[in-house]
């Protein structure tokens, strides 16, 4: 069974940045496609990026730029940096895990908990 952790997330200024992490375990995270997702409130989850075991990269358009996914499999934790936030960007932040880049940027199997993030105008 794959446990996902979150942390990272908080209270920022508009303009800042943060760095959300997820550490994962249970599985063979280096055969895992990794994504994450955010849920505004009032507002369905939808995707911000995914990456696959390979490196290969899927951003939502409308958040290219500002987003950075990564990973790290010897720590078995992928990250999100998100950079010159703004209020809208307040929702919570969920990692995703799945069997393939595909299936993460869509509807995975594997979930955490998420962790909060908000952001003051």
């Amino acid at each position: 069974q794959v446990q996902l952790v979150e942390s990272g997330g908080g209270l920022v200024q508009a303009g800042g940045s943060l760095r959300l992490s997820c550490a994962a375990s249970g599985l063979t995270f280096n055969y895992l496609a990794m994504g994450w997702y955010r849920q505004a409130p009032g507002k369905e989850r939808e995707l911000v990026a995914g990456i696959s075991s390979g490196g290969t990269i899927k951003y939502v358009d409308s958040l290219k730029g500002r987003f950075t996914i990564s990973r790290d499999n010897a720590k078995n934790t992928v990250y999100l940096q998100v950079n010159s936030l703004s209020p809208q960007d307040t929702a919570v932040y969920y990692c995703a895990a799945d069997r393939n880049i595909g299936r993460v940027t869509t509807s995975p199997n594997y979930w955490g908990q998420g962790t909060q993030v908000t952001v003051s105008s």
